[in-house]
C-alpha cells in the first residue's frame, strides 16, 4: 500500500499526500459487520498538492469543481467486506478520476456541411414519406361528410 499512485509515465502522486479515514460500512458483513471498520474514505487535497504541475492542477480543479470540498477530493468505497479491498477500490477510483481530470481537452469540432448528394437524398425521402402519408385516408376508407 506504500507505493505512490501512478497517473502517467512521468506523473505520480506521493502516498504522503493521501489521507485515509475508516468507519463501519452498512450492508452485508456477517459476524464482523458491527466490529470491522471496512468503509474507506480516501482524502486527496487537490488544491494543495505539490505533485501536479500548476497547469494540470488548474485543469483538474476546474473539471472536478462539483466534487471538491474546499479544494479536497474525497473518494468513498464500501462495497467490499474487506477494508483492504475497499482501499484498493478507492485508490483505483482516484487514479481513474485524476487521469480523466488532467487529460487534455478534445480538439474543437470543425463545422462541416452536408454533401449535396446527402441533402438531395434526405429531401427525396421526405417527399416519398409525405406521399405515403398523404395517401392514407383517401382510398377505400371512410368518406368525409361535408
Amino acid at each position: 500500500m506504500a507505493a505512490d499512485l501512478k497517473l502517467t509515465e512521468t506523473l505520480t502522486i506521493p502516498v504522503r499526500e493521501l489521507a485515509w479515514r475508516f468507519s463501519r460500512a452498512s450492508g452485508p458483513g456477517g459476524q464482523g459487520v458491527n466490529t470491522t471498520d471496512s468503509r474507506v474514505e480516501l482524502v486527496f487535497p487537490l488544491a494543495a498538492s505539490e505533485a501536479l504541475p500548476p497547469q494540470l492542477q488548474q485543469r483538474a480543479l476546474r473539471r472536478l469543481a462539483g466534487r471538491l470540498v474546499e479544494g479536497t477530493l474525497v473518494i468513498t468505497a464500501s462495497e467490499e467486506r474487506s477494508q483492504w479491498l475497499n482501499r484498493q477500490a478507492a485508490l483505483r477510483r482516484l487514479q481513474e478520476l485524476l487521469r480523466w481530470a488532467i487529460s487534455p481537452p478534445p480538439p474543437p469540432r470543425r463545422p462541416t456541411r452536408p454533401t449535396k448528394g446527402s441533402v438531395e437524398r434526405r429531401l427525396l425521402a421526405k417527399r416519398q414519406r409525405g406521399r405515403i402519408k398523404g395517401n392514407r385516408g383517401r382510398a377505400g376508407g371512410a368518406e368525409e361528410e361535408g
